[in-house]
């Protein structure tokens, strides 16, 4: 499939954007009108962008159906503050029912059953059920264009961010299985970002990986070994020098089972390396694959 934009109908293109371009981070946006009247609701155009100074950026995009703008951004363009606030799994339901096109006027702290709290700087309440609240002073609004699907990129500055404890860790971080956050797909799909969906990827050393490209070729070409198997073993600074296999159990049985057979040794040499990389057993499996040779 090809799509040029322009080609097919805005809300069409706004599916595939927001079914490729996933998961999406939530804002939970807590705004008040002129007249103090608070209004909640949540957005998926949103992410951090610097922390000196702390900048977030989220966009109520204009309706594509009708080209009507929301209610937070007429709120952001008079007041010039907002609240953020991040959604965790126990409270997603509410948040979407905060989600729905009430009346100007509606307090969805009331309508989704939220907890209204004072800010320390700004005038717009933080939603307590949410793990962690960023009270924000609004820099910028950039209109990207005056169709419907358009973005307002609002551009925040942090002026106070709140942690509930109870999502930290030993070491004062905040751990990814005690804030349970939630993201945005495409359609009415989200995803957890918890138990098992989270994984660790170790950045890249601070000395430069060897790359794939430095493998040696039957591991570089290999019919077993994944990209991401490959991506780890380019991560190593230096292809390990080897001065004597420590033969496992498995190991032995492989280079005895496929005496004769040396694509057959191959393969299950690369299968056994490419269960130690997937377990994070990166010099083990180095053990493996330099046994081939």
């Amino acid at each position: 499939m090809k799509i040029v934009p322009g080609s097919i109908k805005t809300a069409l293109l706004h599916g595939y954007l927001l079914g490729s371009v996933a998961p999406r981070p939530i804002c939970f946006a807590s705004t008040i009108d002129e007249n103090g009247v608070a209004n909640l609701s949540p957005f998926s155009f949103f992410n951090v962008f610097g922390s000196k100074p702390p900048i977030l950026v989220f966009s109520p995009a204009r309706r594509v159906r009708d080209n009507t703008t929301k209610h937070t951004l007429d709120n952001v363009l008079a007041t010039k503050e907002v609240v953020i606030n991040v959604v965790s799994y126990n409270m997603v339901q509410q948040m979407n029912l905060a989600s729905c096109e009430y009346p100007k006027g509606t307090d969805e702290f009331v309508k989704a059953g939220f907890t209204p709290i004072a800010s320390d700087m700004v005038r717009p309440f933080r939603v307590k059920e949410s793990p962690v609240q960023l009270e924000c002073r609004v820099n910028q609004v950039i209109h990207t264009g005056e169709e419907g699907g358009a973005g307002n990129l609002i551009v925040c500055e942090v002026l106070c961010m709140h942690i509930d404890d109870a999502v930290l860790n030993a070491e004062g971080k905040i751990d990814p299985h005690k804030i349970d956050l939630v993201a945005r797909m495409g359609g009415d799909f989200y995803c957890r970002a918890s138990g098992a969906a989270v994984f660790e990827v170790p950045k890249p050393n601070v000395a430069l990986g060897i790359g794939i490209d430095a493998l040696p070729e039957s591991i570089r070409n290999s019919r077993v070994l994944s990209g991401n198997n490959l991506g780890i073993l380019g991560n190593s600074t230096a292809i390990p020098v080897v001065s004597e296999i420590l033969y496992d159990d498995r190991l032995t049985q492989i280079i005895k089972e496929y005496d004769h057979d040396e694509q057959g040794k191959t393969n299950a040499l690369h299968l056994y390396a490419k269960e130690l990389l997937e377990t994070h057993q990166v010099e083990k499996a180095w053990q493996v694959l330099l046994s081939e040779g």
